[in-house]
């Protein structure tokens, strides 16, 4: 792997999880991060994968900031960062989070990432102010479409409530990253399934699906990590079991983080 600095000659010692499960007990809680945005994951996914796909002092892209997760791992890891975000609010949170921050180069931006034009603009004069061309990894951990209203724009993916539309609205937002991702690198999708109508629907397949069709790309792994630590059911086991129970349905437990590497 050159994409890393991981002393391989070391490699029982590397905390890196190169296992398809994560059980992981709960989520990091050291530093800036936090759990009081609905949605946003454990740091432990986005220290895992900058830490096997990247070096110090390259680039990470983030097109769905949320609260800072993903920079702050990167100011933790030494890595430079840009983000976007639809959600000013949130940006305003991370800024202030941030505002003391000296150890990397980040800029982070409101946009809407599924907008060539304005994404392109965007990432263009942040780029220039972090003095490249391109990022060495790109991180995508969209809404699962209306589950959770993050805010109420209309281009705000959780404001998509149809399949074939989210599907196709997020495949514009990977092609608007990838653009921007080096060859040859990697980038890898947090998404989970989400439960409508009375049915599953498996989103994360749908998007393993789209990209694998759009794109020139190589699948290398799919995880499936536990979600104990959701924000939302947290205390609340004993009444999803009987909602379950009482019901034909089982309980989402997992989600799944897709890693894939450019070819194009």
């Amino acid at each position: 792997m050159k994409f890393n600095d991981l002393d391989i000659e070391n490699w029982k010692d590397i905390d890196i999880n190169v296992d398809s499960l994560w059980i992981i007990g709960e989520r990091d809680k050291k530093g800036k991060h936090s759990n009081k945005y609905h949605g946003n994951f454990i740091p432990q996914i986005p220290y895992q994968l900058i830490k096997r796909y990247t070096k110090k002092q390259e680039i990470i892209l983030d097109v769905f900031l949320g609260s800072g997760t993903t920079l702050f791992e990167c100011e933790n890891l030494n890595r430079n960062f840009i983000g976007f975000d639809i959600n000013d609010e949130i940006i305003s949170f991370v800024n202030d989070k941030m505002k003391s921050s000296e150890k990397i180069e980040f800029d982070i931006q409101n946009c809407d990432v599924s907008n060539t034009s304005e994404f392109n603009n965007k990432i263009t004069k942040s780029l220039a102010k972090l003095h490249s061309d391109k990022v060495q990894f790109l991180i995508m951990h969209p809404p699962y479409m209306d589950i959770v209203k993050f805010t109420n724009k209309q281009e705000d993916l959780s404001q998509i409530s149809d399949l074939s539309q989210f599907v196709k609205t997020f495949n514009k937002v990977a092609e608007n990253g990838l653009k921007y991702l080096e060859t040859n690198r990697y980038f890898a999708i947090v998404i989970g399934d989400i439960y409508k109508k009375s049915e599953v629907i498996p989103l994360s397949f749908y998007i393993i699906d789209a990209i694998k069709r759009k794109f020139k790309v190589k699948l290398k792994g799919i995880i499936v990590k536990n979600i104990e630590g959701n924000r939302g059911k947290i205390g609340q086991g004993g009444i999803w079991k009987y909602r379950a129970l009482k019901s034909d349905y089982y309980i989402f437990k997992h989600e799944y983080i897709i890693v894939f590497k450019k070819e194009f």
